[in-house]
């Protein structure tokens, strides 16, 4: 998955789209204009879900809305700024919110919302938070989470840590997960056809493996097949629940 480093406009052009601070183009006086922002950002979503940020381009979305890719230049600088609309737009997605009465379910609620929202857009996870866009959707969904974990009354600098904890660890699953999804289109072979392929190799040239790795060894002998699923999606989608059952009960511990 290629990194994309967003926020690369004009910083003040772009921050009055995302909070809309200024009126938008379609809102100026002078002729009526076609098309809305908003329109052209729900196009390029749809694009990017199905072909991600690679596959997304200026001439994609304008051909889907009727028009060329310099129409849309009236509207949005280009695919940079795009992009940086379309990561924040689509987080508005996200609602999950505190539960004064549990602090556990409702951080549950928090992650598990945002594991399914980055499988259903993937190329979100491509943007980079090296430079972080600043939209007040995405804003809103890490004010939810310290709203989630408020009732810890956790010192500033550990609840710093613990929010990034909890956010990459979402992230990373998911990408798992994405990458598992996308795998066998990308590459041509199934799980079980690229593994097919490699064991009797493996055990050919690493005729020792098991008494060189014998832990590794032990756990893979305790795996047991999934009907219907991909051995991948199904290791990252157990990881994903393990693992956060485990960090939470790791937060508790740090009250």
């Amino acid at each position: 998955m290629d990194v994309v480093y967003a926020a690369q406009g004009d910083p003040r052009r772009t921050l009055s789209l995302l909070w809309r601070g200024d009126d938008p183009p379609e809102s100026r006086p002078g002729p009526r204009p076609t098309l809305t922002v908003d329109e052209i950002i729900a196009t390029a979503v749809s694009v990017a879900d199905a072909a991600g940020t690679a596959g997304m381009s200026m001439r994609t979305v304008g051909k889907r809305l009727g028009r060329t890719a310099m129409a849309l230049y009236t509207y949005v600088a280009d695919k940079h700024e795009l992009l940086d609309l379309m990561y924040d737009h689509v987080h508005a997605e996200l609602t999950a919110d505190a539960d004064p009465a549990d602090w556990r379910g409702a951080l549950t609620a928090w992650a598990e919302e945002l594991w399914e929202f980055y499988l259903r857009h993937p190329w979100v996870l491509s943007i980079s938070p090296a430079r972080p866009i600043l939209g007040p959707h995405e804003t809103a969904m890490t004010e939810r989470l310290l709203r989630v974990l408020q009732p810890l009354d956790l010192p500033s600098p550990t609840l710093r840590g613990v929010t990034s904890a909890v956010i990459f660890f979402v992230q990373g699953n998911a990408r798992a997960m994405a990458d598992a999804r996308a795998a066998a289109q990308d590459t041509g072979q199934s799980d079980d056809e690229w593994w097919a392929a490699r064991a009797p190799h493996l055990m050919e040239l690493a005729g020792d493996f098991g008494t060189r790795f014998p832990l590794l060894t032990r756990l893979e002998a305790d795996h047991t097949p999934s009907e219907g699923e991909p051995y991948l999606e199904r290791d990252a989608r157990a990881a994903f629940t393990v693992g956060l059952g485990v960090l939470i009960d790791g937060i508790a511990a740090a009250r």
